[in-house]
């Protein structure tokens, strides 16, 4: 049986090997009778100053032994649109 933590390093591996996209952060995880969700937050443009990168952030879900069934963008951002919402 897989970690939380391995579940996490397999969705980040395996969203980076389908979409080229750099993990920055994952921001959700859980697992219910579909498998383990995971919320990851990618680059998908980097700019100068890097506050203005924009991001995205992908839901997938793995079955209980890691596989990537699926994966979804569900948003896309300013990196500092992210720091402006935490405050």
């Amino acid at each position: 049986m897989l970690t939380g933590f391995q579940i996490v390093q397999q969705a980040k591996e395996q969203l980076h090997a389908l979409t080229g996209l750099e993990p920055d952060t994952v921001s959700a995880f859980g697992q219910d009778e579909k498998g383990w969700h995971v919320t990851v937050d990618v680059v998908e443009l980097r700019r100068i100053p890097d506050s203005s990168d924009i991001l995205a952030t992908y839901e997938t879900l793995l079955d209980h032994q890691g596989n990537l069934l699926s994966y979804q963008r569900t948003r896309r951002y300013r990196r500092d649109e992210e720091t402006a919402n935490e405050t």
